[in-house]
C-alpha cells in the first residue's frame, strides 16, 4: 500500500487540499463563514439544483433506455453481438469533449437535424440529457447485463410452473437479484453526470452550469478561489456519499444468488416480441450511438463544394492556426499518445500495488483505501489541474515547467480503472497456489512471477487498454497543465470550438474523429484480449 498511498497523498490529496487552504484561509486563519456567504448566492443555488435535477435525470433516462439493452446482451444470442458490445462501450472511454463535440454535430447550429428539419437543441438540457445517455450507456448494459447474463434462468421457470405470470416471475425473482446491479449502475450514472464537465461546457452554453463548470469558472476566469474551494468541498461530500453507497451495493451484489456461466442462459430470440425487443435495441443504437459517431466523421470531412480531407490537412498547418497554437494541430496527436502511454504505466504500477493490497484482508483499512483509490473519479479535475499548479512548483518537486505533470494527472484518472478491472481476477487466484510455490522454495517476487502473473496476464492488458483510453481523453486537469506549445488532443478540440469560423469548428470535427478512432481500435482490441465478461467495466 506504501506507493498507492504515496502517489495519492503528493499527487491527488496535497493538490486539493493546498487549493481548499488558499481559499478558506485568510492571514493563516480558517474562514468558514464563507460557506455561508457562498452557499446563499442565488447563482450558486441555481448551479447546485440544476447540477442535481440534470443527474437524477440523466440517471433515470440512461436506465429506460438501456436496461432493455442490457436484458437483450445478457439473454439473446445473435450474430454480431461481440461487436456489438464493444461499439456500445466506444462512448464510454470517448473524452467528454468528443461527445460534446458529436452531438454539437448533430444538435447545433448547420447540424444534422438543423440542415434535415431546421431543429436545433444545443444550448438546452436536452442536448445535455440525450449526450449523458449517449456516454453511460454502456454502464449499465455492462454492470446490470453482466450479471443478468450469470443468473440461473431456472429460477423464473421454476416460479412459471408454481403459477405465477412471466411479469410476476419477474418481479419476484430475477429484479430482486438485480436490485444490487441496477444500483451500482445507477450510481455510477449519476456520479459521472453530477461531475459532468465536456459534455456540459460545450453543449450547455451560457445557461447551463454544473458544479464542476461553475469551480472552472471560478477558478480560471474569475479567480474566485473563495468560491471555487467552498463548490470544491461540496462536490467532494457528495462524491464520498456516492462511492459509500456504490461500495455497499458492490457487497450486496457479490452475494446476491450463486451464478452460471452466461454461455448456458443466452440463446436465440423466439416469437414475435423477443425479436422486436431486439429491433429496437438495435435501433436505439443505431441512432443513439452509431449517429452522432456517423454525423461527427461527415462534418469532419464537409467541406464547401462537397466532401473532402482539407480540414484533416489544414491540422499539419502551423501558419493555419497561427491565431490559435504555437504549432501544428496535428501535433496534438502525438503529445496525447505520448502522455497517455506515460500514464498507463504509472497507473498500471500503482494501480497493480493497489489492487494486490486490496486481495489481503485488513478490515475497514482495506475498505477506505479502496474508497480513496475511486475519488479521482469525482472530485474537480479542474481543482487538482489547478492545485498542480500551485504545489508543484518548487524543489523537490518543481514540475510546472516539466512533461511529466500531464501524465500524472492523467494517471489519477487511470489508477481507478486499473483497480476495478484486476482486483476481480487478483482475488480469484487461489491462495494455495502461491504458498505451494514457498514451500518449493520460490521468493515473494518469483512466486509472483510465475504464479500470479500468468493468470493476470490478459487482466493486466485490459487495464492497460483503459487506462490509456481514459488518459488519453483526460480533459479538466489537463486544460490547465498542457502548455501550449505542447497541447493535448482535447485541449486541442476545445480551443478550436472556442473560436469562430468554419475552418477551426472543421478541424475541432476533424481532430474529434481522430480521438474517436484511436479509442475505437483500443477497444475492440481490448474485447479481442478479454475473457471474462463479469466485473464493473
Amino acid at each position: 500500500m506504501a506507493v498507492p498511498v504515496a502517489f495519492f497523498a503528493v499527487f491527488f490529496a496535497y493538490p486539493v487540499a493546498a487549493i481548499v487552504g488558499r481559499g478558506l484561509k485568510a492571514d493563516g486563519v480558517w474562514q468558514f463563514g464563507r460557506f455561508g456567504e457562498v452557499l446563499s448566492r442565488p447563482d450558486i443555488l441555481d448551479v447546485l439544483w440544476f447540477t442535481l435535477w440534470q443527474a437524477l435525470a440523466s440517471t433515470a433516462l440512461t436506465l429506460l433506455i438501456a436496461l432493455p439493452g442490457a436484458y437483450v446482451f445478457a439473454r439473446f444470442d445473435f450474430p454480431g453481438k461481440q461487436l456489438l458490445r464493444a461499439i456500445v462501450t466506444v462512448p464510454f472511454v470517448l473524452p467528454t469533449v468528443v461527445v460534446g463535440t458529436a452531438f454539437l454535430a448533430l444538435l447545433g447550429r448547420g447540424g444534422f437535424l438543423d440542415g434535415l428539419w431546421g431543429v436545433r437543441l444545443d444550448t438546452t438540457v436536452w442536448a445535455i440529457l440525450l449526450a449523458h445517455v449517449f456516454f453511460n450507456y454502456a454502464v449499465v448494459v455492462r454492470t446490470v447485463g453482466g450479471l443478468w447474463s450469470q443468473l440461473d434462468p431456472r429460477q423464473e421457470e421454476a416460479a412459471r410452473v408454481l403459477g405465477a405470470g412471466r411479469f410476476t416471475a419477474w418481479r419476484r425473482v430475477t429484479l430482486p437479484a438485480l436490485a444490487p446491479a441496477v444500483a451500482a449502475a445507477a450510481l455510477m450514472v449519476f456520479l459521472f453526470t453530477f461531475t459532468s464537465f465536456g459534455v456540459v461546457q460545450i453543449l450547455g452554453g451560457p445557461g447551463f452550469s454544473t458544479l464542476e463548470v461553475e469551480i472552472y469558472r471560478q477558478t480560471a476566469q474569475l479567480l474566485a478561489l473563495p468560491a471555487a474551494a467552498v463548490l470544491t468541498l461540496v462536490q467532494f461530500a457528495a462524491v464520498g456519499a456516492i462511492l459509500a453507497l456504490h461500495a455497499w451495493t458492490v457487497r450486496r451484489r457479490e452475494t446476491a444468488l450463486k451464478l452460471v456461466d452466461p454461455a448456458q442462459t443466452a440463446r436465440r430470440p423466439r416469437g414475435a416480441g423477443q425479436w422486436a425487443l431486439l429491433g429496437g435495441v438495435l435501433l436505439t443504437v443505431l441512432v443513439l450511438i452509431l449517429l452522432p459517431l456517423a454525423v461527427l466523421v461527415e462534418r469532419s470531412l464537409d467541406v464547401s463544394g462537397g466532401h473532402g480531407l482539407d480540414y484533416y490537412r489544414a491540422l499539419a498547418s502551423a501558419d493555419a492556426n497561427s491565431g490559435t497554437f504555437l504549432v501544428a494541430p496535428l501535433e496534438a496527436i502525438g503529445n496525447s499518445l505520448r502522455y497517455a502511454l506515460v500514464a498507463t504505466v504509472i497507473a498500471l504500477v500503482v494501480g497493480g500495488l493497489a489492487a494486490a493490497a486490496l486481495t489481503r484482508r485488513g478490515g475497514r483499512l482495506v475498505r477506505g483505501f479502496d474508497a480513496l483509490l475511486m475519488l479521482p473519479l469525482g472530485v474537480s479535475a479542474v481543482t487538482v489541474g489547478f492545485g498542480f499548479l500551485i504545489t508543484l512548483d518548487k524543489p523537490p518537486l518543481d514540475l510546472r515547467t516539466s512533461w511529466i505533470l500531464v501524465p500524472l494527472a492523467q494517471a489519477l484518472v487511470g489508477v481507478p480503472f486499473v483497480v476495478r478491472t484486476m482486483l476481480p481476477v487478483l482475488r480469484a487466484v487461489d491462495g494455495r497456489l502461491r504458498e505451494a510455490a514457498a514451500v518449493l522454495g520460490a521468493s515473494p517476487l518469483r512466486a509472483w512471477r510465475e504464479v500470479d502473473l500468468p493468470l493476470v496476464r490478459r487482466a493486466l492488458l485490459v487495464a492497460a487498454g483503459f487506462a490509456f483510453a481514459v488518459s488519453l481523453g483526460e480533459f479538466g486537469a489537463t486544460v490547465f497543465i498542457a502548455r501550449p506549445d505542447n497541447p493535448t488532443l482535447p485541449v486541442a478540440v476545445a480551443r478550436l470550438l472556442g473560436r469562430s469560423g468554419d475552418l477551426n469548428y472543421g478541424q475541432a470535427m476533424a481532430l474529434s474523429t481522430i480521438l474517436m478512432l484511436v479509442c475505437a481500435v483500443s477497444l475492440l482490441l481490448l474485447e479481442r484480449i478479454r475473457t471474462d465478461r463479469s466485473g464493473e467495466f
